[in-house]
């Protein structure tokens, strides 16, 4: 057969093949086998019909999915590849014949599944990136602002609880026991079972590449090792999207929006029915103006009767290129020229690039597409109907080197991406790898583990501080302060006193959060549920409320009062147990499991801004829903060195050996060894 599928001792599929095309289908073949059901709810999602699978509660995802139009910019963007692009057109065929025909013997829980098209990987892609760059925080920032003034931009500006970040560090050869550099990390997203990365080997006489796979999209996009050159990424968090405040009217024959031009202007309109599985179906008006797709409100107004509509332009919907021609070169790359000529063509999600190659070539840039437009759309809503908010071209991606000790660290900071985003995450990961890597001399690919897993909470200083100013606390909070004053700042598992700190971090978050000063934003307007994430009031204080405890004023709020009626209360009650008694893996699952339990999970360690960022709620859950999607390290001096991890397993599919087998590993910070000899593989079939 031209086409070979093997197995490692993990379950991980690797794939050789006579041509490219055939090792494209081979791809596909293998990711429907080992992820049938998550395929087909990634199909679904990227359609807007998952309501008809999994009933009412995705049907808000299927109403924004119709709204913004995805599945017809992922239509566009192929039909646009075709011309623009043949032969990573015909790849992306390739793959997608593949995957119906490993669909074809697939037994799935809810029936039969459904074909994919040539653009659904593009739509997959576009589904899972859309909220990537998080345009929903300037409808934050539009309340903040109106609430509280100009100053809560700032104020409240962190990692917001609906985006994700990542850890990545390059490590130059002058700074290893070998000579050859080392690129390790994590992607920090939604942790889902099956996972979204997807442990893959792809060969053919073209190329040989190992890495990390988005099932349901070709190749390996965002971490791949080729033997010669490996790359890896984070997101630049990037602002990217703009959204517009629209003034429509309804004609007799259809909706107009006002223009800055101020003329009134025929939008595009039609209804599409969207189907729930055992409720009736509802009927959606889609409605698109020159500025992009009307994603929440309409003529009317919003539900809530909100005399407001909203439109989002996306460069995929403008340009009808998803980056896809990256794809190709990437694993074609030899050299680290060949990794920034591929990424040149990259579009979305934005992304900080780290690569090396074993002739000492090192990268460092922010790839994507990220549009010239005034300041206000970056960080605000802006009227679609005054002049100065049009795009103007785009901007070039940025560029860095390495810092002067030969590494770079990019963990979503304010780095080389600084010019093209509004949020960022608080430097706390960047700067506590970046202190790490300064304390040795010499590294090796074995020695990155121990980084992944740091647990040095630094955003505890503030509210530490302030718990140090207290005075004439009763015993048992002055006993409580006391305990925490001499904590190591370490959220480990086991750590009573983490435990500790995060009980009184959540009762100031929801003291503040209840504070009359912010009450006005506690009912935001009645925008689509999947956009309310970025407005919750508790969220925003949490995720930032270093910043809020650090601000020389806020609001007229007596911080120590609050911080100490906190404390009172958490030592007025039961002590809390160990961390990781609390903070718990809280995966979302594809497959339906009535009898999952949220305690089923193992307890955690880390916290939000850790190095190791199992991602928690502050004041609202100490469930982790957010964190390490997987792990890699990549030795270039000897691939075979490199080494990697999933959450859970390499199958999707319930009751396999692999479904879970890496959970432990994962857990205890061990990385599985990467195998790219087919002689040390089992040899699974022919294809």
């Amino acid at each position: 057969m031209s086409a070979e599928i093997y197995r490692d001792a993990w379950g991980v599929p690797h794939l050789r093949a006579d041509s490219v095309r055939e090792l494209a289908r081979a791809q596909g073949i293998v990711t429907a086998r080992d992820r049938a059901w998550q395929l087909e709810i990634e199909r679904h999602r990227a359609r807007g019909t998952s309501a008809s699978l999994l009933g009412p509660d995705a049907l808000p995802w299927d109403r924004f999915v119709r709204r913004a139009r995805l599945e017809d910019t992922a239509r566009r963007c192929f039909e646009q590849l075709e011309r623009r692009d043949p032969e990573t057109a015909d790849w992306v065929r390739a793959y997608v014949d593949g995957v119906n025909e490993g669909l074809a013997d697939a037994t799935l829980p809810l029936g039969a599944p459904g074909r994919w098209e040539p653009w659904t990987p593009l739509g997959v892609w576009l589904g899972a990136h859309i909220l990537f760059a998080g345009f929903p925080a300037k409808l934050w920032r539009e309340q903040a602002v109106k609430h509280l003034g100009e100053e809560a931009v700032g104020l409240f500006a962190t990692d917001g609880p609906g985006t994700s970040g990542s850890n990545g560090w390059l490590v130059s050869g002058e700074r290893t026991v070998t000579g050859q550099a080392v690129i390790a990390g994590d992607p920090h997203r939604f942790i889902e079972d099956p996972g979204v990365y997807q442990q893959i080997h792809l060969s053919c006489p073209e190329f040989d590449v190992v890495g990390l796979a988005v099932p349901g999209v070709p190749g390996i996009a965002h971490f791949g090792h080729t033997g010669t050159v490996a790359w890896a990424i984070t997101n630049a968090m990037a602002d990217y999207q703009d959204l517009y405040e629209e003034r429509l009217r309804r004609t007799g024959a259809g909706v107009e929006a006002l223009g800055p031009d101020g003329r009134w202007t025929r939008a595009s309109r039609h209804t599409e029915t969207v189907e729930v599985a055992g409720e009736e179906s509802v009927e959606v008006e889609v409605i698109e103006t020159e500025r992009g797709p009307v994603i929440a409100g309409g003529p009317e107004g919003l539900d809530d009767g909100t005399p407001l509509a909203l439109s989002l332009r996306i460069p995929p919907r403008v340009t009808d290129d998803l980056g896809f021609s990256a794809l190709l070169p990437l694993l074609r790359a030899r050299r680290v020229a060949d990794v920034d000529r591929a990424f040149d063509s990259w579009a979305e999600p934005v992304n900080v690039v780290q690569a090396a190659d074993t002739e000492g070539g090192l990268l460092h840039r922010v790839a994507g597409r990220v549009p010239v437009r005034s300041e206000a759309s970056r960080t605000r809503v802006v009227p679609a109907w005054e002049p100065g908010h049009a795009w103007q071209g785009w901007h070039d991606m940025p560029r860095a080197g390495l810092t002067q000790d030969g590494v770079a660290v990019m963990a979503n900071q304010r780095g080389p991406a600084q010019p093209l985003g509004v949020e960022f995450a608080p430097p706390h990961r960047a700067n506590r790898i970046a202190a790490m890597l300064a304390g040795k001399g010499k590294w090796s690919a074995g020695d990155m583990p121990a980084l992944h897993m740091d647990t040095y909470l630094a955003s505890a200083g503030p509210l530490l501080d302030h718990l140090a100013a207290l005075r004439d606390l009763t015993p048992r909070a002055a006993e409580l302060t006391d305990t925490l004053l001499r904590w190591n700042r370490r959220m480990d598992a086991d750590s009573e006193d983490a435990a500790l700190y995060s009980a009184v971090r959540g009762a100031v978050v929801h003291r503040l959060a209840a504070h009359p000063a912010f009450a006005a934003l506690t009912s935001p307007p009645a925008y689509p549920e999947v956009l309310l994430p970025w407005l919750g009031l508790l969220p925003r204080i949490g995720f930032a409320l270093e910043h809020l405890l650090r601000a020389e004023e806020l609001y007229g709020i007596d911080r120590p009062a609050e911080i100490r009626a906190a404390v009172e209360e958490v030592a007025a009650g039961k002590p809390p147990a160990a961390w990781g008694e609390t903070h718990r893996l809280y995966p979302w699952r594809a497959l339906p499991d009535t009898s999952y339990e949220k305690h089923d999970e193992p307890g955690l360690s880390g916290d939000h801004d850790c190095v190791l960022c199992t991602s928690a709620v502050p004041g609202l859950t100490d469930l982790a829903a957010r964190g390490p999607a997987a792990r890699y390290v990549w030795d270039l001096a000897r691939r075979e060195d490199s080494r990697w991890v999933v959450p859970f397993g390499a199958s999707g599919v319930p009751g396999s050996p692999h479904h879970r087998d890496q959970l432990p590993l994962w857990l205890a910070g061990d990385l599985v060894p990467v195998v790219t000899d087919f002689e040390q593989l089992s040899k699974e079939s022919d294809v």
